[in-house]
């Protein structure tokens, strides 16, 4: 499903964005996961 090595980066930065936000009761799993998924596509690409 994620043979795209771009999707697969970007989906694995949001599961981690959202992992690690989850302890932080002022951002919140969505937003981590949307911070994790714009990282790991903005860094894919270099």
């Amino acid at each position: 499903m994620l043979e795209n090595p771009l999707h697969k980066r970007t989906a694995i930065a949001a599961a981690i964005g959202a992992v690690v936000a989850i302890p932080l009761p002022f951002i919140g799993p969505i937003v981590g996961a949307l911070v994790g998924g714009g990282i790991g596509y903005f860094t894919a690409g270099k």
